[in-house]
């Protein structure tokens, strides 16, 4: 009778339904009770996106790895985490130097097993994580991104998985990260890997949203795969995991040997779950990702995804519709948007060359499909606004894409002069830690224990240097507090309408509004804003205003002379960054926001004199 082994994914849990992880107390908090649970092998306790998020509220995502990793060596439980091959934790690729130190910080932090994937399944990005794993003593898991389509075949996964495996990998994942993966299929995949070599280990993960996940476990599972990923109760189902308990039951009936749980420690993590997402974590997740939806067959995003998207589709609807108001048309509805949302992903899919729908390339093909419903809403062109990461995803940068790129987006790569790289992508992005020695050298800040603090600077430039002065987690304060208010509060006389938090010693004031208001201390900025001559320059998205991409290039100042299409600054919005250009040529004589500020769509970011 052939054992299988669970893991509890508590990272992609959190990272499913929601925005944001659990603090680091809190995380300390439920893992006896986890430990107690008795059924888990395995807790995925970081990786990409969890170190990401903590910045975001102004905690140390290097604490949180070392303290939350303890308790399960103690009890022998075998910890991992999602690793991004060329991109390591982020949304854009690293250079070499980083990636190496990457393996050496988490094995030192105590993460056992990474799991690397790459969205476009290119080996040339997973194969170099396999020896910068090995040398830093961390089990390499190599991962199979799976989706569905005419190119992603059995055949195709496991000449893939075999690659890997005469790399090195030491075990292989069938990540299904959008939960779309055919049951029959994957069990044919978990044979033929199998058939090739017999003792690798296999681990399924996969998403419980579009409807078959229940069913593709039983299967990979009688194909000989090892471990499966779970989620429990209140965050199964939905856009997460098949929950620990239906899991254990389907397969002991079917006659494996699979660990009890204890109920009494499974209710407790159970209620701390609870506790978190009323304490702030709850205020970030959307209730339709607690419901399953067979709609997303059709576009396949990821369960991963979903949690950021419907949080992000809430924004980009209220604007949307804040213009439609403006031009006297009919709002739309979250449901009217969402489907027209998957309609254009299925679309735009197959014309930019079939990438897998996992971080980060889930998120540029929605983020283009997108941007163009909104476009083509206000009556604009298909095309007419792709963000730089998704234009270095259609061209080759990040690595070689699985189908052809679509011919009108070859020629609109042309026209505006756009290059094809099929070179090695690492080749593109060169050393950069001695850089970061040197910039934290100048602030005086440390590199931290085994070099923690440099590799999250490197790592995450731009939310470091926020977590470090402390606007992070004044921002998130801000956010939660309007959320809060908005959601609890009984009438709008009850409402705060400022409320000073504390960061690190030193007082901040928040004056909060509600609604379409304006509160008094952003009318205060824009009053206070340089006046400038010349014509405005207006933001054609919302998001968090910057104005550079990477660290060193050079920020654009009042008095510079810009030409037509060049590029002021950059937006960020649902994790990518979209340059935003002079519209003709001109002297820069305002800039009317700073870096990290949010911005709302049609704000003025710039004033330019025509030259």
């Amino acid at each position: 009778m052939k054992e299988i082994k669970l893991s509890l994914v508590f990272r992609d849990m959190w990272q499913s339904a929601g925005k944001y992880q659990p603090r680091v107390d809190q995380l300390v908090k439920v893992a006896p009770a986890i430990i107690r649970m008795g059924c888990f092998d395995r807790v995925e306790t970081n990786g990409g996106g969890f170190e990401q998020v903590n910045l975001l509220y102004g905690e140390n995502p290097n604490i949180s790895v070392r303290e939350w990793t303890k308790p399960f060596h103690e009890a022998g439980i075998q910890t991992h985490m999602l690793d991004r091959a060329l991109n390591a934790l982020r949304m854009s690729p690293c250079s070499k130097d980083l990636r190496k130190l990457f393996y050496k910080v988490k094995k030192a932090q105590g993460t056992d097993i990474t799991r690397i994937f790459c969205g476009l399944n290119d080996e040339r990005n997973v194969i170099p994580s396999i020896t910068y794993a090995h040398e830093a003593g961390m089990i390499a898991q190599a991962a199979l991104c799976i989706t569905h389509s005419p190119i992603h075949s059995v055949d195709y996964y496991v000449a893939l998985a075999k690659k890997y495996i005469d790399a090195g990998a030491d075990e292989i994942c069938l990540k299904d990260m959008a939960g779309i993966g055919r049951p029959a299929s994957l069990a044919k995949i978990v044979e033929g890997i199998k058939a090739y070599k017999k003792n690798i280990i296999i681990q399924y993960h996969s998403h419980a949203g579009p409807g078959f996940n229940m069913a593709s476990i039983l299967e990979v599972c009688k194909a000989g795969c090892d471990y499966v990923d779970v989620g429990m109760s209140p965050l199964s189902w939905g856009t997460g995991h098949a929950d620990v308990i239906a899991v254990i039951e389907m397969l002991k009936d079917a006659g494996f040997k699979v660990k009890d749980v204890n109920m009494e420690a499974y209710m407790e993590v159970r209620t701390m779950i609870q506790e978190m997402c009323d304490d702030f974590l709850g205020y970030y997740i959307p209730e339709l990702n607690h419901v399953n939806n067979s709609l997303l067959i059709k576009p396949g995003l990821p369960g991963g995804m979903m949690g950021s998207l419907m949080t992000d589709l809430e924004e980009n609807l209220a604007q949307l519709n804040k213009w439609k108001a403006k031009n006297n048309q009919e709002p739309l509805t979250t449901d009217q948007l969402l489907v027209k949302l998957f309609d254009e992903v299925a679309y735009v899919w197959p014309k930019v060359g079939y990438p897998t729908l996992v971080t980060p390339f889930s998120q540029y093909v929605k983020n283009l499909a997108l941007m163009n419903v909104i476009q083509m809403e206000k009556g604009k062109e298909r095309w007419s606004m792709i963000g730089d990461n998704i234009w270095d995803m259609i061209l080759g940068k990040s690595g070689k894409l699985a189908g052809p790129v679509a011919p009108e987006l070859v020629e609109l790569a042309k026209s505006q002069g756009r290059e094809f790289l099929a070179n090695d992508p690492q080749d593109n992005y060169p050393d950069c830690l001695d850089s970061f020695r040197e910039k934290m050298k100048a602030q005086g800040w440390e590199l931290g224990q085994d070099e923690e603090e440099l590799f999250e600077y490197a790592m995450h430039p731009t939310q470091y240097e926020a977590y470090k002065s402390g606007k992070a987690k004044a921002d998130f304060l801000e956010d939660l507090a309007k959320r809060k208010a908005e959601k609890n509060a009984p009438a709008a006389s009850a409402m705060p309408s400022v409320i000073t938090v504390n960061v690190n010693g030193q007082n901040y004031k928040l004056d909060i509004a509600y609604g379409d208001a304006v509160p008094a201390a952003t009318e205060a900025a824009a009053s206070a804003a340089p006046a400038g001559a010349g014509e405005d320059i207006i933001a054609p998205l919302s998001g968090k205003f910057y104005l550079t991409k990477e660290p060193g290039e050079q920020a654009k100042k009042v008095g510079d002379a810009v030409k037509k299409g060049e590029t002021l600054c950059y937006i960020e919005a649902m994790k990518v960054n979209n340059a935003i250009s002079a519209e003709f040529d001109g002297v820069i004589t305002a800039i009317c926001l700073s870096n990290g500020d949010s911005v709302d769509e049609d704000d003025v970011i710039f004033k330019v004199a025509r030259s």
